[in-house]
């Protein structure tokens, strides 16, 4: 018997990312290009069609049972639609799921790339074992999913748990999204490296902009240096813990998980901050809330590919409304991937 095995698809508006995953979790086959992000939705098909072919060139002996897909929003993951994502140029209400069923000859789920990445850590991950469970990643902005009694909270068209865009204060830079206050535009990765950069300048002999090679400083340089023990990048790791902890107090009261899971590039200073995330939890949180565990994310970089691959591989029975409705362009695609 061969073993069962989902397309995973990463779809993020720098790179592009395929991979072959089984039940377990384990990554067989992995492949990535930069994508196509300015070309439109039909040169983006070709780039993962492509990967298809690459990801399963490496292990051609697997049953490949579905295709997984985590796009950014917004989406609508029920009806298989990327409603207009702002990372990709021309994307706008593009029927995905259906268009690579006929393309793929299999079916197709579509969800949240941040809720793909919540979910793959629910299943294999940190939060594994847990029956709810909220997901932040903190890197470039805040995006994060929720995994509610065992099933991901979608809300309204798909449209829940935009956590990075809820407000935590009136003050601060102006968000992308145009409001000020955003947790996203306070504590994400950006805004830490805003931050040094406005404390220090090129060529002042800083840790930070040694780091940095007299470059832009970013959220990541500030980790690294404070695990120097430089004092103005332990000041400011403080002051991003602080207000870590004022969101994930407010994830804690609206959602009640079991266990707040920490992504994206800062959570590699999860260590350095725990101490002060925690501190401001205990000082906001009502009691009931204080002891939920925050911890670091354990898969990484693949998290999307694991949770997209998962909505195939523990299907609730959706899925076998999304069989590809019309002929494939490519009629020996299904026989490609499955002999």
């Amino acid at each position: 018997m061969r073993i069962e095995a989902a397309l995973a698809i990463d779809l993020g508006g720098t790179e592009l990312r395929a991979a072959l995953v089984d039940r377990d979790g384990k990554i067989l086959a992995f492949a990535a290009v930069p994508t196509q992000a300015q070309a439109g939705p039909d040169a983006i098909v070709d780039q993962i069609a492509a990967l298809a072919a690459t990801v399963h060139a490496e292990a051609p002996g697997l049953a490949i049972v579905g295709v997984g897909v985590g796009a950014p929003g917004p989406l609508d993951p029920l009806a298989g639609i990327a409603v207009g994502p702002p990372t990709l140029a021309g994307w706008q209400d593009v029927p995905l799921a259906d268009i690579l069923e006929r393309r793929l000859g299999l079916p197709v789920r579509l969800e949240n790339d941040a809720n793909a990445a919540a979910l793959g850590e629910w299943r294999f991950g940190a939060g594994h074992g847990a029956r709810s469970l909220v997901f932040v990643t903190v890197s470039t902005g805040i995006g994060g999913g929720v995994v509610a009694d065992g099933r991901i909270l979608h809300g309204r068209r798909g449209l829940a748990a935009e956590i990075g865009h809820m407000t935590i204060t009136n003050e601060g830079e102006r968000c992308v999204c145009g409001v000020v206050g955003c947790f996203e535009a306070i504590a994400s990765g950006t805004a830490l490296g805003r931050r040094a950069n406005a404390a220090t300048s090129p060529l002042d002999g800083s840790t930070l902009r040694r780091l940095s090679a007299n470059g832009e400083v970013t959220g990541r340089h500030v980790v690294e240096a404070a695990r120097l023990q430089d004092d103005l990048a332990v000041a400011l790791l403080e002051e991003e813990a602080r207000w870590l902890g004022v969101g994930f107090t407010n994830l804690l009261h609206l959602y009640s998980p079991d266990v707040l899971v920490v992504g994206g590039g800062i959570a590699n200073g999860l260590d350095l901050m725990a101490p002060v995330i925690e501190a401001t939890i205990r000082l906001r949180a009502m009691r009931a809330y204080r002891d939920v565990p925050v911890v670091q994310a354990q898969l990484g970089r693949h998290a999307g590919l694991v949770g997209a691959a998962s909505l195939v591989l523990f299907d609730d029975g959706s899925l076998a409304a999304r069989m590809p409705v019309g002929p494939s362009t490519f009629p020996d695609t299904r026989r490609d991937f499955n002999g």
